[in-house]
């Protein structure tokens, strides 16, 4: 198969600011060229990358974007500029993958692919009118109920398939189990952060003492951050803290996250944002490096963290979500090593279920009916041509 694969305005391929996203369809990309289909990854262009290049078997292409501004509506304004840009360069392909917003409205040539949007965060309203996509691809469950919620009509075009650790699960080196809480993600209102922070000023000081907190991951807006006002605030909170906060900042190459996961014992994810995440990757990392996920109860995680099995959930909502948190937090760090060790194996069994090499295979296997329904299609309507 030919496939196209289109990622946003805000992020470079390879992933060296980060993003989600960016990282999934990079491993994926890889995996599909290794199996020997031809990909080429349409991306933001990087002072420090080359507008063209080949990278494991991938051609990968790189046009103007622009750093993550603050209004969602200039936001969206960039991204009609970026997927204008996009649409010059596009290849003949098969399958067009794209998590942006103008360019399944924008691109209507067949001969680029059938449209695959790649829906990773809540939808606002807009699914409704990708009524020319051949597929609306949720990466979880919540977000595949949020979608028919809101396009009724397309739900026959909606699939779930998840994100996969974008790294090798086999071989992580955790043996080394510090006694650390770590956070990784943006640092944001919207992750919890502050909720985080409220929680540790709850716990008995002489308790935990010989525990320390590290907060890893960009403030900066062009990131994805809060900003320095932001921080600032967060830091005068985590002052008051009972256990000590290191604040390390954006750390984005994936063998020093790994090393951050895998040396410490609890990974705190609490986030709030009940109309933003589809699907976070950071927790699914930590369990594969054996961290055990302590998360908010968002939908969006049920598919891979179960309370008291594979990691703890709290109830986020309403005046005592950090109470909640403080006390869901002390129980885990309370455990004994042999009952956090179990939890953790149970973290890294199912974090294997998201492996690279079966969630490409979903997607290869997705793609491929997609194409046999539309040559079914051009048969019914075409007969003769085909006869």
């Amino acid at each position: 198969m030919k496939i196209t694969i289109v990622t946003g305005a805000f992020f470079p391929v390879p992933p060296l600011m980060g993003g989600a996203v960016e990282k999934v369809w990079f491993a994926l990309g890889k995996e599909f060229a290794r199996r020997g289909h031809e990909i080429v990854h349409v991306s933001r262009a990087h002072p420090d990358l080359p507008a063209e290049e080949r990278l494991a078997g991938v051609r990968h292409i790189r046009v103007g974007g622009f750093d993550q501004p603050r209004s969602l509506l200039w936001l969206k304004f960039l991204d009609l500029v970026y997927s204008r840009r996009v649409r010059r360069v596009l290849p003949e392909a098969d399958i067009l993958v794209t998590n942006t917003f103008w360019l399944p409205l924008t691109e209507r040539r067949r001969r680029h692919g059938l449209i695959y949007v790649h829906v990773q965060r809540v939808p606002k309203g807009q699914m409704r009118f990708y009524t020319r996509a051949a597929r609306l691809l949720a990466v979880s469950r919540a977000i595949a109920d949020a979608i028919g919620a809101q396009a009724p009509a397309l739900r026959s075009k909606v699939r779930v398939i998840p994100n996969p650790v974008p790294f090798e699960v086999d071989g992580v080196d955790v043996s080394r189990r510090e006694k650390t809480i770590l956070f990784v993600g943006r640092v944001h209102p919207e992750k919890g952060i502050a909720l985080l922070l409220r929680a540790l000023r709850l716990l008995p000081r002489t308790k935990f003492s010989d525990w320390k907190v590290k907060i890893v991951g960009p403030h900066e807006v062009r990131f994805g951050g809060g900003g320095e006002d932001f921080l600032r605030d967060m830091k005068e909170l985590a002052a008051q803290s009972a256990i000590p906060v290191e604040w390390r900042g954006a750390v984005f190459e994936q063998a020093q996250l790994n090393a951050e996961y895998s040396a410490a014992a609890v990974f705190v994810y609490p986030s709030v944002a009940e109309t933003g995440e589809a699907q976070p990757v950071a927790p699914l990392e930590a369990m594969a490096n054996g961290c055990i996920p302590l998360v908010s109860a968002l939908p969006a995680f049920r598919d891979y963290v179960e309370d008291g099995v594979t990691g703890s959930v709290f109830d986020h909502r309403g005046e005592n979500g950090s109470e909640r948190l403080a006390a869901t937090l002390a129980r885990l760090l309370e455990l004994d090593p042999a009952a956090r060790r179990k939890i953790a194996d149970a973290a890294r069994a199912k974090a294997a279920e998201f492996a690279v090499e079966p969630v490409a295979q979903r997607y290869l296997d997705d793609f491929e009916s997609l194409l046999a329904a539309a040559s079914n299609e051009m048969q019914d309507r075409h007969p003769l041509r085909h006869g």
